[in-house]
């Protein structure tokens, strides 16, 4: 005989996870997600799995994903109750990754994890993940939300997420056909992005109440927490206009996303064996917000330059005689771009990016 328990039933509410909450937020969800629907999706919000059917304009089909956090960005957002960019951030560490291989970015899915789930905040969260996924042309087909209590202190949740994208295998970057005398042209950042915010946090910190009221034009806490810049829909442009020919040795070679480990540590990925990047000092300009970062910190160019992007987020390898045509045709877009350096022989025992 089985013996019931005479205490006062204990509901999952009761343990802390809301069910209720997570219908709703999903409901909340759904009309942010359907503006991002494109071809190719099949099934996306609120089924066990989202479908995407890879669009038929594709002769040979090769999926790129990526995935990525904020990291301690958050730390900002949640300290400022600032949520509605974080999920910008989310989006671009991984679409613009994927940009890097040549692919054009199809669908992306996230995780938000909390201990209790506020709707608000996840909804603004959420929002922010529907809205870079709408200005880098990606749909959002599916996601978890996670309600764990015990695992996170209030107010606080994290995120993660994976974008799959999809390029020609014959034009995939590798960067192979990468020679000295190409030109490397740095797109400007929106600011720190989503990297380095561990040492941002800690000028923070030192700076205490004598921390700038506005820095480049723009009040202190929305110059740090300004969302990562998406590249994809200006640079797939670009590589439409200046495609890699490996018979004349022209056009876009490579793609580097200045994420952790800043310039010195992201152009060495896309360079072959025997290269170099020699990057001219001052080719562009330290904005404020570095600036301040730099001066705060105490630290020397080097140190700037492998812990934070400094003010270039994306990096575009291409011949000499196209790389005024290709910085033109990204200005028209609305890029800032500027010319930082030469590709170089590297000698045996030399830097990869000298500076």
């Amino acid at each position: 005989m089985t013996t019931i328990n005479a205490q006062s039933p204990l509901s999952y509410k009761d343990a802390g996870v809301d069910i209720d909450a997570g219908d709703a937020l999903v409901e909340r969800i759904k009309p942010l997600a359907k503006k991002t629907m494109r071809e190719g999706v099949l099934a996306g919000i609120g089924g066990f799995g989202a479908l995407f059917e890879v669009p038929k304009r594709y002769k040979e089909p090769v999926l790129v994903s990526g995935t990525d956090g904020v990291g301690t960005k958050l730390k900002l957002a949640f300290e400022w109750g600032m949520h509605d960019t974080v999920g910008i951030d989310l989006v671009a560490m991984s679409v613009n990754d994927v940009l890097v291989q040549g692919a054009e970015p199809l669908f992306f899915l996230d995780y938000f994890a909390c201990g209790k789930l506020d709707v608000d905040t996840a909804a603004a969260v959420v929002g922010g993940i529907a809205r870079g996924c709408e200005l880098s042309g990606c749909a959002l087909i599916g996601g978890e939300t996670a309600e764990m209590p015990g695992m996170y202190p209030s107010g606080e949740y994290d995120l993660a997420g994976f974008s799959v994208g999809a390029v020609e295998k014959s034009k995939i970057l590798t960067g192979a056909g990468i020679l000295p005398g190409d030109v490397v042209l740095g797109l400007a950042s929106s600011g720190v992005h989503s990297n380095g915010f561990s040492l941002v946090r800690k000028c923070i910190e030192r700076a205490g109440d004598k921390a700038p009221a506005s820095l480049d034009g723009k009040p202190f806490k929305q110059a740090l927490m300004e969302p990562t810049r998406l590249y994809v829909k200006n640079v797939l442009s670009a590589l439409a206009a200046f495609p890699t020919s490996a018979e004349v040795n022209t056009g876009i070679k490579a793609l580097a996303h200045i994420t952790g480990g800043g310039l010195l540590e992201n152009i060495p990925r896309v360079l072959p064996e025997g290269m170099a990047a020699h990057l001219t000092k001052g080719s562009w300009p330290q904005t404020e917000l570095f600036a301040w970062l730099q001066t705060t910190a105490g630290i020397d160019d080097i140190e700037m330059n492998r812990t934070f992007n400094n003010g270039i987020g994306m990096v575009v390898v291409l011949d000499a005689a196209s790389a005024a045509a290709g910085a033109d045709h990204l200005r028209a877009l609305g890029e800032q771009v500027f010319q930082i350096g030469v590709i170089a022989e590297r000698a045996d025992g030399a830097a990869v990016v000298v500076r």
